[in-house]
C-alpha cells in the first residue's frame, strides 16, 4: 500500500498556494503548523474541487433559463426531476421542500465517486472523513426536520412508540438504531469507493492503460449505485422523521 500512495500534483499546487495562508491564520489562533506545504489533505482538496465545479455548473445553467431548453438545461432539469421523483415516492408531495439538501448531498456524492476515474484526481468519498461528514449532515438534518415538523415531544414519541408500557424496551433499541445509521451510511460508501479505487490502482501498477479499463467501467456503475443508495436511505430516514403516526 505504501508504495502505491503518492501525492497528487493538484494537491501539491493547492498546498503551495493556500497552505502558507492557512498556516498564518492557524498561528493567529495559537496553532503551530510544522509544514504549511503539506497542510491541506488530499481528500479536502478534492472535496473543494467538487464543490466549486458543481456550484459553477449550476450557476451557469441557471443564468440562461429558456422556455425551449438547451442541452445543458435539459440535463439539469432531468437531474432535478429525478430527485423530485425519488422524494415524492418516499416522502410524498410535501417532501419537495427537502429537495435542496437531498439533491446537494446526492450530487456531491455522485461527483465525488466519479472524480477518482479522472487521471490526476481521487475520489474524496474514498476517505472515511468525507463519507462520515455526509452521513452526519443527513443524520442531523432529518432529526432537525422531525423536531421542526412535529415538535420535540411529538418527535420523541417515535422513539418510545404508542404503548407506554413498551417504551422502556423500545427506547434503547431506537437510540441504537438511529446512532448506527451514520455509521452504516459512511462505512458502506467508504468501503465500496475505497476498494474500487485500490483495485484500479493495483491493476494500473501491473499493466497500465489497458488492464484497468474494464474495472473503471464497472466503477462508474458502482459510483452511481452507491450515490443512489445513499440518497434513497436519506429520503427513507427523512420520511420516518417527518411522518406523523396516526
Amino acid at each position: 500500500m505504501e508504495g502505491l500512495e503518492h501525492t497528487l500534483p493538484i494537491v501539491e499546487v493547492f498546498n503551495r498556494i493556500f497552505g502558507p495562508l492557512l498556516a498564518v491564520i492557524f498561528r493567529a489562533f495559537g496553532l503551530q503548523v510544522k509544514d504549511p506545504y503539506h497542510l491541506i489533505p488530499d481528500y479536502l482538496v478534492m472535496a473543494v474541487i467538487v464543490t466549486i465545479a458543481l456550484s459553477l455548473l449550476f450557476w451557469l445553467a441557471s443564468r440562461k433559463i429558456k422556455l425551449v431548453p438547451g442541452k445543458t438545461q435539459v440535463l439539469v432539469e432531468l437531474v432535478i426531476d429525478f430527485f423530485e421523483g425519488l422524494i415524492r415516492d418516499t416522502i410524498g408531495e410535501e417532501g419537495e421542500k427537502y429537495l435542496p439538501v437531498i439533491a446537494t448531498v446526492g450530487l456531491f456524492i455522485l461527483t465525488s465517486n466519479l472524480l477518482g476515474l479522472i487521471p490526476g484526481f481521487m475520489s474524496p468519498t474514498s476517505k472515511l472523513n468525507v463519507t462520515l461528514g455526509c452521513a452526519l449532515v443527513v443524520w442531523f438534518y432529518y432529526h432537525w426536520q422531525g423536531i421542526k415538523t412535529q415538535g420535540l415531544w411529538g418527535y420523541l414519541k417515535h422513539f418510545t412508540g404508542p404503548n407506554p408500557f413498551l417504551a422502556p424496551l423500545l427506547l434503547p433499541i431506537e437510540i441504537i438504531s438511529h446512532f448506527s445509521r451514520p455509521v452504516s451510511l459512511s462505512m458502506r460508501l467508504f468501503g465500496n469507493i475505497f476498494s474500487e479505487e485500490l483495485l484500479i490502482l493495483i491493476m494500473a501498477s501491473i499493466i497500465p492503460y489497458l488492464l484497468p479499463l474494464p474495472f473503471m467501467a464497472i466503477s462508474i456503475f458502482t459510483a452511481v449505485i452507491q450515490a443512489y443508495v445513499f440518497v434513497l436511505l436519506a429520503c427513507i430516514y427523512l420520511a420516518g422523521a417527518v411522518t406523523q403516526e396516526e
